[in-house]
């Protein structure tokens, strides 16, 4: 099955690009009530997997024992961005650990969004561990690991207990056997996993509604991930980006990952969508949640509003000029 176009871009009312991509919508009782592609392509979560990866930490007593704030324990679900925010909460963090930096196996960073990046190299500081896009979730890691008595040296090798009970909680989730998860690694070097498109909806609907998950410490868990995510959306991104966007919606659970893989639930509508455009780019995202939530008649005007403060059906030149336009296919 060829995948269905899903957005073009023109300039000067020439096509530029085409993206094609897979969509799936689920309603409460998992079953499909809008897709475009195909439901059984395997997708990997990349960092939308972070909400499932933070699910162990979150079964523990770390937060309180370490009195950690909200700030601090949502960076173990986030994809931080380096704002100054962040990289508090960070130091924060690793201090109230008490982790050695030098432990995180992710590469040195400068802060991703382009104004801290340009302050911190006017400031003559160096790259650092901390300032990763993850590096909230391998502190969690590395915690969780400690705290159960496992090795920290080797915390993301895929036969690491961590990574097994991670791997056997994107099964559950997404209600498929656990011989039929796919396995790779992240640009981070630690394990991340695919499953089809659908079955990710699956797994995302059960962020939104906790009651479908029958293990009574895995939901408590996942209830702990969505409130300090939607209580922390900047920590979770950063401000003017589509997940903290959508996260300052209460009634939304919403994350992103690289190479166009994102995923969010409704809590009232008790509805899940998953989506991968194949072209692996994400300036699409706001533009695509936008128009689901649109043709989902979503009541929350406000946020379909805010989504397209970040990117514009327009596309502008460096001085702000319309030269073009985008537009969905749905």
């Amino acid at each position: 099955m060829t995948n269905p176009i899903i957005a073009k871009e023109f300039r000067n009312g020439y096509l530029e690009n085409t993206h094609h991509g897979i969509i799936c919508v689920i309603d409460e009782n998992k079953d499909v009530i809008y897709s475009k592609g195909s439901m059984d392509q395997s997708v990997f979560y990349r960092s939308a997997l972070k909400p499932i990866q933070a699910i162990p930490i979150f079964s523990t007593d770390i937060v309180k024992k370490y009195q950690l704030t909200e700030e601090e324990s949502a960076l173990f679900a986030a994809s931080q961005r380096g704002e100054v925010y962040h990289e508090k909460a960070l130091i924060s963090l690793v201090e109230k650990l008490g982790i050695q930096e030098d432990s995180l196996i992710c590469n040195q960073s400068y802060p991703l969004n382009e104004q801290p990046k340009e302050q911190y190299i006017a400031d003559h500081k160096c790259k650092r561990k901390l300032l990763h896009n993850c590096a909230g979730k391998h502190l969690g890691f590395l915690a969780y690991a400690r705290e159960s008595g496992y090795s920290m040296e080797d915390y993301y090798d895929p036969s690491h207990p961590l990574q097994q009970e991670i791997l056997n909680h994107v099964a559950m989730l997404a209600e498929i056997p656990v011989e039929q998860v796919v396995t790779g690694i992240d640009g981070c070097g630690v394990p991340v996993h695919a499953v089809p498109i659908r079955e990710m909806a699956k797994s995302y609907l059960k962020f939104a509604v906790p009651d479908l998950i029958e293990d009574v410490s895995l939901k408590d868990a996942v209830e702990k991930v969505a409130h300090v995510m939607n209580q922390q959306p900047n920590i979770i991104a950063s401000h003017h980006f589509i997940c903290s966007a959508l996260l300052k919606d209460n009634n939304i659970i919403a994350k992103g990952g690289a190479q166009g893989v994102y995923c969010l639930a409704l809590k009232k509508e008790k509805i899940s969508i998953a989506l991968k455009v194949l072209s692996g780019t994400e300036n699409l995202w706001p533009l695509l949640v936008a128009e689901l939530l649109v043709m989902l008649n979503y009541s929350n005007q406000n946020t379909i509003e805010r989504l397209l403060e970040i990117k514009s059906l327009n596309i502008t030149n460096d001085n702000g000029k319309v030269i073009g336009n985008t537009k969905i296919y749905l």
